[in-house]
């Protein structure tokens, strides 16, 4: 019913549509990056000054945001209108469209866009980071087992967390061993933030990701990496993101001869230490101490997070080949627009 009102209002007033959409982003944007100055809202939003000025006059006329020394905030009232608005804006803004193509084009349970482009607006990665941390909400249950990959995206849920009974009980666990030198965007570092974040339990696993074929069977021995191990075959909700090929052979200090290899076999994405190409074929996985692809698609709950249209190929590519149904990708309109246009 909600909808169809929404649609009745777009039909009658049609040039309330921009206005709506506008506004909404403007307020958006001072909610996700605040504190916040008008020339940052020029260049997200590619309006121009004078639009800025008098839509945040208007803005603030109503209460919706207030400014500091800083800068510019959202109020409660503020996040309240977002709330109430965020329906409608997905669906004036046709984002509401085309999540229901591109989760039936990737073959999965659901697809939740946010405006912008990572690529374009850094901001962007913020909105992900909060729709994923709100449906980690939604579906979480007592003492549920939670695996986390490390990664940008993935570390911007934590921006939007905070204790609440679907969330104190759960267990973080961490997905895989350390990854380059970037500590605050391993798994052991963010399963730890996201437990203090919520209150609850975590686990991490402090080892390489990459080790020799002996070093690994024995380090699977090990009880305090047993242990750990041992989660990944009952893992209630799996979140990860989904990498380039390029991105991620440089962040695991790959040889020179393993970025020719991705290079010579079109390698263009990467996930759980596995390497695709654009037909989503396996084509080089490394040995590593973590979730394994068999383990992560028999989580009931698998909520993945990219964005960017330079990940467009990427996503595409993870999701070709039997996908896991349960997913939930939460991406941005520049990805979206990049895969649906092709």
């Amino acid at each position: 019913m909600k909808n169809n009102s929404q649609q009745a209002v777009q039909l009658l007033v049609p040039e309330l549509s921009p206005i709506i959409q506008l506004r909404y982003r403007i307020l958006q944007t001072i909610a996700v990056a605040g504190p916040i100055g008008r020339r940052m809202i020029l260049e997200t939003l590619h309006i121009s000054e004078r639009t800025v000025r008098n839509e945040i006059t208007l803005l603030n006329n109503q209460g919706l945001i207030e400014t500091t020394q800083k800068g510019m905030i959202c109020t409660n009232k503020g996040y309240e209108i977002l709330e109430e608005l965020k329906s409608m804006f997905q669906e004036v803004s046709g984002l509401r469209t085309k999540e229901k193509k591109l989760a039936e084009i990737l073959g999965i349970k659901k697809v939740i866009i946010v405006p912008g482009d990572i690529n374009v607006d850094a901001n962007t990665q913020m909105l992900i980071g909060k729709e994923a941390s709100e449906y980690l909400t939604t579906i979480a249950d007592k003492d549920f087992t939670v695996a986390i990959t490390g990664g940008s995206t993935v570390a911007a849920l934590k921006n939007f967390m905070s204790p609440s009974k679907s969330l104190s009980t759960l267990t973080f666990v961490a997905a895989r061993g350390s990854l380059g030198n970037e500590m605050s965007l391993q798994a052991n570092t963010l399963v730890s933030k996201f437990a203090s974040k919520c209150g609850a339990d975590f686990r991490t696993l402090y080892l390489p990701e990459k080790l020799s074929e002996t070093a690994f069977m024995t380090m699977i021995q090990e009880p305090v990496v047993k242990e750990v191990l041992d989660f990944y075959d009952h893992i209630d909700i799996v979140i990860h993101g989904i990498g380039t090929s390029k991105e991620m052979a440089h962040r695991r200090d790959s040889s020179e001869a393993i970025i020719k290899m991705l290079d010579e076999k079109k390698a263009v994405g990467e996930a759980f230490g596995y390497y695709f190409d654009e037909a989503g074929e396996i084509i080089y996985r490394i040995n590593t101490i973590g979730i394994q692809l068999q383990q992560v698609k028999k989580s009931p709950h698998i909520i993945a997070v990219a964005g960017g249209s330079l990940k467009a190929k990427a996503i595409q590519a993870y999701f070709k080949k039997e996908p896991a149904h349960q997913t939930i990708l939460i991406t941005d309109e520049g990805a979206a627009n990049a895969i649906l246009e092709k």
